[in-house]
């Protein structure tokens, strides 16, 4: 496994190259290409705006204005690891062709699924920092500093499940089903489209078991909440999971290694 592992980083041109071909790939054809990188995310933020400062305003504590803002906040990252795990999860079964090659290495492809939704959400990033900026949100304060460290939590944890899911559906295709209930299930799990001080103090431990919450909640404090973010030790203690996941995904990709050309 940890020869595998290392060979990774010899990789990280093919991942490159990968990443900006699935990139071109989503726009090919269309006429505003990489430009919907940036509508996507701004027509989303507009919509939420409208439907919590018009349709239902005053529906929302005072201190979470505007409160579209503060969803974006969690919404944003949400769909990175969401669209990361539903992609990923088809990865081996859509390069089905690049796995029977035998000197191809099969965890390229959901570790590429990752990156390339990782474009996607840096993409967006500019969209919400001009609506922080324009609603003068605490967005330049030091806290930001913890942004990469956040990021960068995410992205081990979303490494290590897809790596683990995208080869677990290449062998029981059932989990591909199961997994798109279960994001469902997951996002309405975690403090984005309420605040995790909202919730009934009976529900908190098991928003607190689920690891997105702790994510969800580094995002908004860094970038919305007034105040020094205080939170970090349970980031680092994330961030340590995060890393355990990562292995433990690759050790159960790597033991499935060898029925992946004959499941895809």
């Amino acid at each position: 496994m940890f020869t595998n592992l290392r060979q990774l980083f010899r990789y990280r041109a093919l991942i490159q190259g990968l990443a900006a071909r699935e990139l071109k790939a989503r726009y090919r054809g269309s006429a505003l290409g990489f430009l919907w990188s940036f509508v996507n995310p701004l027509l989303l933020l507009l919509i939420y705006t409208f439907v919590f400062t018009v349709v239902m305003p005053g529906t929302h504590p005072p201190e979470y204005e505007p409160y579209a803002l503060f969803m974006f906040c969690g919404i944003l990252p949400w769909t990175w690891f969401s669209t990361s795990l539903l992609e990923s999860s088809n990865s081996l079964i859509a390069g089905g062709n690049l796995i029977r090659k035998v000197l191809f290495p099969a965890e390229v492809l959901p570790i590429t699924t990752v990156f390339a939704n990782l474009a996607h959400f840096c993409l967006g990033l500019p969209i919400l920092a001009l609506f922080l900026l324009y609603y003068r949100s605490p967005v330049l304060t030091l806290d930001l500093l913890w942004l990469p460290v956040i990021i960068l939590v995410q992205l081990l944890l979303s490494l290590g499940l897809a790596l683990a899911l995208s080869a677990l559906t290449a062998i029981f295709r059932d989990v591909r089903d199961l997994l798109t209930n279960l994001v469902t299930v997951w996002f309405f799990a975690t403090p984005i489209i309420y605040p995790y001080s909202q919730a009934p103090a009976a529900v908190r431990p098991y928003l607190a078991a689920n690891p997105f919450t702790h994510l969800a909640r580094a995002y908004q404090d860094v970038l919305f909440t007034p105040g020094p973010y205080t939170a970090w030790p349970h980031l680092l203690e994330l961030g340590a999971a995060s890393v355990v996941v990562f292995f433990a995904g690759y050790f159960i990709f790597d033991r499935l290694r060898d029925a992946l050309p004959e499941s895809v």
